[in-house]
């Protein structure tokens, strides 16, 4: 597709995504009828639109947004603490670094019995929907969205946790495109949040 438009679209779905929490592909979608082009048009790459997310938080939010990035994933990590015995694993932009506010937090779990994290938070008495997602490779998987408390950002935030069979596993840790962890266990965001508290004289 044209450069120019690819840009132009990548632009305006960054804006989205920043400014009112939409996930990359409906902020594509959305950016081609905001931009008045046929709906056919073709779409950018992920890649393309998480440079432009990057570039629109640098220029707009540098003062809020790794404060309240590192709050997402302190919330990101207890829940992955609570689930611990599913071999959690944080993804999106929570993981990757272009998460605000707005953004929810996306969590795989890789399980032995596909019903035991469900039956985890029955235990645990918490509130949550059951639906399905789109998975690794495109395919529909069991996701359980619940609501939970941050307290740094004093906000309700979305917590997604999504169910997928141990054999998922190795897939799911392949490199992205452009070679990186697509994805990170407990350990991996325990360093994350030690290397950025600092920076933000958090203690």
């Amino acid at each position: 597709m044209d450069n120019t438009l690819a840009t132009e679209i990548a632009n305006c779905a960054a804006r989205l995504v920043v400014e009112e929490g939409l996930e990359w592909g409906p902020a594509k979608r959305r950016a081609v009828r905001e931009l008045g082009l046929p709906a056919r048009t073709p779409l950018p790459a992920n890649e393309q639109i998480e440079d432009a997310v990057r570039a629109y938080l640098a220029l707009f939010c540098a003062d809020t947004q790794p404060r309240e990035l590192h709050a997402l994933r302190t919330l990101a990590l207890l829940w992955m603490e609570r689930m611990q015995a599913f071999r959690p694993y944080l993804g999106g932009a929570v993981w990757h670094g272009t998460a605000t506010r707005l953004s929810d937090i996306y969590i795989s779990l890789f399980c032995d019995d596909p019903k035991s994290a469900e039956i985890a938070l029955i235990d645990r008495r918490v509130n949550y929907e059951p639906g399905s997602i789109k998975g690794l490779r495109g395919e529909p998987v069991e996701v359980l969205s619940l609501s939970s408390h941050c307290r740094e950002l004093n906000e309700d935030i979305g917590v997604h946790l999504l169910i997928y069979d141990l054999d998922d596993l190795r897939g799911a840790l392949r490199a992205d495109a452009r070679g990186r962890t697509p994805r990170g266990d407990i350990a991996a965001v325990r360093d994350l949040l030690s290397s950025t508290a600092s920076s933000l004289s958090i203690t």
